[in-house]
């Protein structure tokens, strides 16, 4: 994985076209634009297991994640929402239940959670704030989770790192963000999505409804 950090320019729509951002060196900061945001801030440690069959790739955590320590801490994300309804016939005593059970039952479940950054400055939680990021090292995915089938990209940030992490799994996939900047798109579709990219790591999913 590249070690050189990245500044993001300013910002934009996501898009569906793959970018490498990586690959030709750090993207330039837009003319005017601050060069730094505040402080580098520590993302999460990823949650994978040697059973890990579909990893949700994120960009970097929201500041209710990092002030909470928790993936998808903002009560208006979808992630533990899709999650939960995808895998369980019980999907809101699992959203309810404190996040340490989510954890567990996520990873018996066969599904970790990751970024695409490790570090970055950001002012709020928006991905087009993010400055001077630093990738986490998604080559140790091999080690991390030797069953991999899936790498599914939540959002347009994180699928900016597509042709970098098409090394690390059979399948590597766009999903549509579970991030409240995305309501636009109806939970059923983002549900559609979800629950095919977990089918397509050989895991149990809930019959649509």
């Amino acid at each position: 994985m590249p070690s050189q950090r990245q500044r993001h320019a300013s910002p934009r729509a996501a898009s569906d076209a793959e970018a490498s951002p990586t690959a030709n060196g750090p993207r330039e900061v837009t003319a005017g634009r601050p060069a730094l945001a505040g402080p580098i801030k520590q993302g999460l440690p990823p949650i994978l297991g040697p059973d890990t069959r579909c990893l949700i790739l994120g960009s970097f955590p929201s500041e209710a994640s990092l002030a909470a320590s928790a993936y998808y801490a903002h009560p208006r994300n979808h992630c533990w929402r899709l999650l939960a309804t995808a895998l369980s016939d019980a999907p809101e005593a699992r959203v309810a239940a404190p996040y340490p059970d989510r954890v567990a039952w996520l990873l018996a479940s066969g599904v970790g959670l990751w970024d695409v950054y490790a570090s970055c400055r950001r002012t709020g939680s928006l991905d087009s704030a993010i400055e001077d990021a630093e990738p986490n090292d998604l080559a140790s995915l091999a080690a991390r989770a030797p069953k991999l089938q899936v790498i599914a990209h939540n959002g347009g940030e994180s699928w900016r790192h597509a042709r970098l992490t098409r090394a690390f799994a059979p399948v590597v996939l766009r999903l549509p963000s579970s991030s409240p900047a995305a309501a636009s798109i109806p939970f059923a579709d983002k549900l559609s999505a979800w629950r095919a990219a977990l089918a397509a790591a050989g895991l149990p999913v809930t019959p649509a409804r």
